[in-house]
């Protein structure tokens, strides 16, 4: 039953949506579930990565470029989008790193930045809520900004007494961190690579990517979602800016990922709900009770 499910991905910048859980989405958006993005800044700071977009043309209208994108990457996936409005902070580069820009999403506190999320939450009315971990998937200050972020209104949507002008309080039941790059799944690619007598773009990273048995224990949920890895490609090369169709992104044949790991990988932190692990789904435990959760949890009997 997916009848009225909805689920929110809270992204630091644009192309993030089609890099960590775009297949998993597209395969949910196919069954019926309301998907809502909600990106937390413009990608204002952020990289030309394709060589073939590095034009002054682009790097002078680097913001409505990347909107454009973003604008062909949501109508890919079927999904929902909204900008938060906050400040790419850029990727501090030098050592030490110097200070990061003022006015960046990463300076503001989690607490002010949490008020779209929550009003955007209240409006939405998710039962699944995604983000980063602790370390934003990776060590962006944006990224872990929107994880502050995101735990901070996870924690404040439901209560009425938190943020009392941002519209009434409606509480996610579910909250998952996205794990999309973890060293097993690399070592599968990898392996499925050499198996067929392909170079692997992965086995010199894998030489300095220690085993961490702590993280591969973190992903509780593998949701399949092969057949929508196609979908999660055409989303990703909508963001021009930062996908070379020829990089490595695509070095990997799109058959090798779908028989090598055919799932994309999430931790399941929060639960209002029991939830029995592993799950193979984000909806596990709540499909049968959404159409009667108005938002508290006393509206489902807990």
């Amino acid at each position: 039953m997916t009848e009225g499910l909805r689920l929110m991905h809270v992204h630091a910048h644009p192309d993030d949506e089609s890099s960590k859980g775009a297949a998993s989405t597209a395969r949910y958006v196919a069954e019926g579930v309301d998907v809502h993005v909600a990106t937390c800044t413009g990608g204002e700071r952020g990289s030309i990565l394709n060589p073939n977009m590095d034009r002054p043309d682009v790097l002078a209208n680097i913001s409505e470029v990347r909107r454009q994108e973003m604008d062909r990457a949501r109508e890919i996936l079927g999904v929902r989008q909204d900008w938060l409005g906050f400040v790419d902070s850029g990727w501090p580069e030098g050592d030490p790193p110097p200070p990061l820009p003022e006015g960046c999403f990463a300076l503001i506190s989690p607490e002010q930045a949490a008020e779209p999320l929550v009003r955007l939450i209240r409006e939405f009315k998710p039962h699944v809520v995604t983000t980063y971990d602790e370390n934003g998937g990776y060590p962006h200050p944006d990224h872990v900004m929107c994880h502050l972020m995101t735990m901070r209104a996870w924690q404040a949507a439901g209560d009425p007494a938190e943020y009392p002008d941002a519209g009434e309080p409606w509480q996610p039941l579910k909250l998952y961190y996205h794990h999309s790059f973890h060293r097993e799944r690399t070592v599968a690619l990898h392996e499925a690579m050499l198996g067929r007598g392909l170079e692997s773009p992965y086995a010199e990273r894998l030489e300095e990517w220690k085993p961490d048995p702590e993280h591969d224990r973190r992903v509780t949920t593998r949701v399949p979602c092969a057949d929508y890895f196609a979908i999660r490609d055409k989303a990703l090369i909508a963001h021009a800016t930062q996908i070379d169709p020829e990089g490595h992104w695509f070095s990997v044949p799109l058959e090798v990922h779908q028989q090598a790991w055919p799932t994309e990988d999430y931790e399941l932190v929060e639960s209002v709900l029991p939830a029995p692990l592993p799950e193979d789904d984000l909806f596990a435990g709540i499909r049968d009770l959404a159409a009667g959760y108005d938002g508290r949890r006393e509206s489902i009997g807990i």
